[in-house]
């Protein structure tokens, strides 16, 4: 093998980028980092029916969003491009014929109905699966009658009918496999011309002098058929470390059933790409200093092959929504105003496809939940007439507001509805909307006519001065403290999900909180 290091991640662009395929990329990004190496991306978009532009687009907009950053391919370039497959027909078209030439590869000139006939011969008899080589053996002569008669035909691989490939993986250690087992000589050039992606896959990684191949364990079963294609060429292998899969709690491989997988829905839905290194990082793979926050540079000096587990890492999204919101509480004011922004207004990232279900409903994010829009300037407005407040107002009070709802965020979604109480004045229709749990009409009238003193009296003390008076009011109307409270946030807010009581009084003024107060009391 070479010194030098190689990896890469060789995405199907058939799909968007999902958080098992950012695990892979990661792994693969990390291990070059740690090795002072090269991490290479690739486009493998041998797949035409499934391809679209809008998957390549994804690729490159999630590794950036993510901070990986790659050494060659896409708009870099590099010295042993180009790094998308369709650009490198010629290449794979000369190295299968090559294999014919010598003796390693052979054309096979059966048509569709030949092999369907056989799959269904099969299947009849269970039978195991797979070309029955039946052209494996046909003379030079019969050969040359077939070229020139014009018959389409196929390029498919010699493996070996007999005997065991055997090869060594980073994780698992020696594995064996019989030959038998292997695809019976798989297709490696269409007749169309286009290659499978065995045969792409492995003069790839030849020619770009990849020295580690870390993909799924999914991977496996096509592991000996390479290793039998890079001997027929008569080059030397990468070594492999396939990583462990990633699973549900149920123990079945993650899927949308799960929650979300997309990265799009992950963007959407409100986490910040830092918590989703810092958890995509920990499956599977264990740190030497055992601490639970690491930054990417941090991860990448730290990786190590021998840290990997063999068994399934379990994916669990509780654990995600932890590192997020240790993450979002290490913004500044300024870092949350931008990034929850787009969640408020539903612009950006929020504005992406997500995978709706019961058990995952879609984000309560946008003007409707909020109270705000963007104006053609992409500065925030507010969008009740009622409320007036100018453009720049808007802004100010969204800053002042990033402190209180810090600490009870836990996605950059929740933000839009715990500034909606500032933006748009809420409808009280009846007393069952403040009457507490504990609570019955009369007490929380008696609690919503001494509110009005509680509220005038805020802005002259200090935080522990105002949660002081409420105590001593609350004890003096003799209902507990979280009521009293509750019933005033009610009446104030309007919903039960808002920053804290006081400073949120602080930040709406006290004429608009005494307002809304008097408003509430109508109903009673």
């Amino acid at each position: 093998m070479q010194d030098e290091v190689r990896v890469r991640y060789a995405p199907s662009p058939t799909g968007m980028q999902h958080i098992g395929g950012v695990r892979t990329a990661l792994f693969n990004y990390l291990f070059a980092r740690s090795k002072g190496g090269k991490f290479i991306l690739r486009l493998e978009d041998t797949d035409r029916t499934r391809y679209d532009e809008k998957f390549v687009k994804n690729l490159y907009d999630t590794m950036k969003w993510l901070s990986i950053e790659w050494d060659e391919g896409g708009e870099k370039g590099g010295e042993y491009g180009p790094y998308v497959q369709s650009e490198r027909f010629e290449l794979y078209k000369k190295y299968a014929y090559e294999l014919v030439e010598k003796g390693e590869a052979y054309y096979c000139f059966c048509d569709s109905e030949r092999l369907e006939r056989i799959r269904k011969i099969q299947t009849e008899n269970k039978m195991a699966p797979g070309y029955d080589r039946n052209c494996r053996h046909l003379t030079a002569e019969e050969v040359k009658s077939a070229m020139d008669k014009g018959t389409p035909f196929v390029i498919r691989l010699k493996v070996p009918m007999e005997g065991v490939t055997k090869f060594n993986d980073r994780l698992l250690g020696g594995i064996e496999w019989k030959n038998e087992d292997i695809s019976p000589d798989p297709v490696l050039l269409k007749s169309d011309g286009f290659p499978t992606y065995h045969l792409a896959n492995v003069v790839d990684d030849h020619f770009m002098k990849i020295s580690h191949v870390m993909r799924a364990q999914e991977w496996i079963p096509s592991t000996p058929l390479h290793v039998q294609m890079y001997r027929a060429f008569g080059w030397e292998h990468p070594e492999f470390c396939h990583l462990p899969m990633v699973n549900g709690k149920d123990g079945q491989k993650l899927s949308k059933r799960h929650g979300a997988t997309s990265m799009n829905e992950f963007r959407a839905r409100g986490y910040l790409p830092q918590a989703i290194i810092n958890y995509v990082a920990m499956l599977g793979c264990s740190y030497e200093d055992g601490r639970d926050m690491y930054t990417l540079d941090e991860l990448a000096k730290l990786f190590k092959l021998e840290h990997l587990n063999k068994s399934p890492a379990v994916f669990d999204y509780k654990k995600l929504e932890w590192y997020n919101g240790q993450y979002i509480r290490m913004l500044s004011d300024e870092e949350l105003y931008k990034l929850t922004l787009p969640f408020i207004t539903k612009t950006g990232d929020a504005a992406l496809d997500v995978n709706v279900s019961e058990e995952f409903p879609a984000p309560r994010v946008g003007p409707e939940y909020s109270g705000i829009a963007l104006d053609s300037d992409g500065e925030p407005v507010c969008v009740d007439k009622a409320v007036k407040m100018s453009g720049a107002e808007v802004k100010d009070a969204l800053m002042r507001l990033m402190p209180l709802i810090r600490e009870r965020l836990h996605y950059l979604t929740d933000a839009a509805e715990m500034v909606h109480f500032l933006f748009s004045e809420p409808e009280i229709l009846s007393s069952d909307q403040i009457i507490p749990k504990r609570l019955d009409f009369e007490k929380t009238k008696e609690v919503l006519t001494a509110a009005e003193d509680f509220i005038k009296a805020v802005p002259a003390l200090s935080h522990e001065e105002a949660e002081e008076l409420a105590r001593s009011m609350s004890d003096k109307l003799e209902v507990k403290l979280g009521d009293f409270m509750m019933t005033i946030r009610m009446a104030v807010t309007g919903s039960k999900v808002s920053p804290p009581l006081i400073g949120s009084i602080l930040i709406l003024g006290v004429e608009r909180s005494i307002n809304r107060i008097k408003k509430a009391l109508r109903v009673f």
